[in-house]
């Protein structure tokens, strides 16, 4: 785990970039000071995640998928040149939707983007309440100590993007700012982003098994792996039997059914 874990790690910080060839089986061993057999078991799991790919008589390479072919900040990014700007999103954390929002909602403090109104709405599972997933390797069991640390993450991303959203309504940079949380008791298997409800973003969770330390004590946890989910892009056509039409208008109809019934406000 700890091998996969430095390998992950090295990769997605771009110590691999895309397209590299990774050390032998041997040569890694060697660097992380242990058996073959160990190296190859985390290079199996890597290779589950869709990191990295075997070749036949070439080695193991870093996938091209990590450099992200359907990249969603561009599109926040492109959103907010409209006069009227709406984002929903429904997820784990809203840690990657803080990250894609921060340099528009900086610009408009700037004065460099000026959007009339934002409608932003997030839709997270409630981490105060057990949930099937994540939970314990050993016997499935809820984690109150992981769901503790999920519920840090999540109001610290969430109550960020609700705070500087409503702060450029309060200075008058925007005409009209909203910013909802609400939370349910569904595990969130999938994101969903629908923007400026003419476009979606859609990518699952992978369910991993990762180790994480609790004061002294390492705990494996069945994990949602978001960080690295692959976004599924679909955006409405002037053909509104599209996939691309249906899709957006579907994923609509489905925030909206979450939204206004098994779903409760939650007071950032």
């Amino acid at each position: 785990m700890q091998v996969a874990n430095a390998l992950r790690a090295a990769i997605l910080t771009r110590k691999f970039s895309a397209g590299d060839k990774l050390p032998s089986r041997n040569e890694l061993a060697k660097t992380y000071n242990v058996a073959p057999m160990t190296v190859q078991n985390a290079l199996r799991e890597l290779r589950d995640e869709g990191l990295i790919v075997s070749r036949q008589g070439s080695g193991v390479f870093v996938r091209d998928r990590t450099e992200r072919p359907v990249g969603l900040r561009p599109h926040i990014e492109a959103a907010f040149e409209a006069e009227q700007v709406t984002i929903d999103f429904a997820g784990f954390s809203g840690e990657t939707l803080h990250g894609a929002m921060s340099e528009p909602l900086d610009k408009i403090r700037l004065g460099r983007l000026r959007p009339k109104s934002i409608k932003l709405r997030i839709l997270v599972p409630d981490t105060t309440a057990p949930l099937a997933i994540p939970c314990r390797v050993d016997d499935l069991s809820d984690s109150p100590e992981f769901r503790a640390r999920a519920t840090a993450i999540t109001n610290r991303h969430v109550g960020a993007l609700v705070d500087t959203v409503r702060e450029l309504g309060s200075l008058g940079l925007i005409e009209e700012a909203t910013a909802e949380v609400r939370v349910h008791h569904a595990a969130p298997l999938f994101k969903l982003y629908i923007i400026n409800e003419s476009e979606t973003f859609f990518g699952f969770y992978p369910v991993r098994e990762h180790v994480i330390t609790f004061g002294e004590t390492p705990t494996p946890i069945y994990d949602l792996m978001g960080k690295d989910t692959i976004l599924f892009h679909h955006s409405v056509t002037e053909d509104d039997t599209s996939t691309g039409s249906q899709y957006v208008e579907q994923a609509r109809t489905w925030f909206d059914s979450m939204w206004n019934t098994v779903s409760v406000e939650f007071a950032v």
